[in-house]
């Protein structure tokens, strides 16, 4: 998915050895016609205004392949991981989605987040690698059955921090997610993009959204703290969610088993 990043796609769209659906979330500099231009056998599905990350959703179901790949406008899979991941998928039919290793910009240097999921604390139970409760989606491959039946990215919650819902409600009916080190994606991340402070304040957004979604009120509370701060005095409602987020994240609000809350505190999440 991608909005109005013409340039970033005309580069890392011709790397993709894969069929690609793009899916456009209401671009107006013609992001679109672009990906025509540069992948001519592209899938481009264009939506008419911008949902955020439940795009990946409409491009999930229009790809109708067993497994699907997710890549933003400024990443893509290394030759021969996507076959790779395929392969783990049809040997392990208990694993929903597979984290690869996500090596950033030309230096090609590790995402700091590559270490937490390597070493993740939760038991593996025979899984082909780490078992994670959290996952990059830029660097991920889904079952595309399973990810569909956990209903996707949840509108309430469109971008940033989008992967936290999805990942729980995978988690909560029983899917497992894991960590593959010999899987490689490349993230080349946009000069178009948020500041840090603005990023912060969504991703503050993003998590006291889910956890009004699907957590025990004292994360909320916790998460509602830490919006605030990220906030502060002039930027407050960009770090809180909006009055129709929180209702639709309330009227559908469904606690997690308790297992999964455990295994939510080994990972420092509780």
């Amino acid at each position: 998915m991608s909005r109005d990043r013409r340039a970033d796609l005309a580069a890392s769209m011709p790397r993709h050895r894969a069929p690609v659906v793009y899916v456009d979330n209401g671009s107006s500099d013609g992001s679109p016609e672009t990906v025509g231009g540069v992948r001519p056998d592209a899938r481009v599905v264009r939506l008419p205004a911008n949902v955020g990350a439940p795009a990946r959703t409409v491009g999930v179901r229009a790809a109708g392949t067993p497994y699907v790949a997710f890549a933003d406008d400024d990443s893509w899979w290394a030759p021969g991981a996507l076959r790779t991941a395929a392969e783990l998928l049809d040997a392990h039919p208990q694993v929903a989605v597979v984290q690869a290793r996500i090596l950033v910009g030309p230096e090609e240097r590790e995402d700091p987040l590559t270490a937490q999921l390597r070493a993740s604390p939760l038991a593996a139970d025979g899984l082909p690698g780490p078992r994670l409760l959290g996952f990059v989606a830029c660097g991920a491959v889904v079952r595309r059955t399973d990810f569909l039946a956990a209903g996707g990215f949840d509108p309430a919650v469109p971008f940033p921090g989008e992967e936290e819902v999805l990942t729980l409600r995978l988690a909560a009916s029983g899917r497992a997610l894991v960590y593959a080190d010999h899987l490689v994606a490349h993230h080349h991340p946009s000069p178009s993009r948020h500041s840090p402070a603005a990023r912060r304040r969504a991703v503050a957004r993003s998590a006291l959204t889910s956890a009004l979604l699907l957590r025990p009120w004292r994360v909320v509370a916790a998460r509602s703290v830490v919006s605030v701060r990220a906030g502060g005095v002039r930027h407050l409602r960009a770090a809180l969610p909006t009055a129709r987020q929180a209702l639709s994240a309330l009227r559908r609000r469904r606690r997690l088993p308790a297992g999964v809350e455990q295994d939510l505190r080994l990972v420092g999440q509780g």
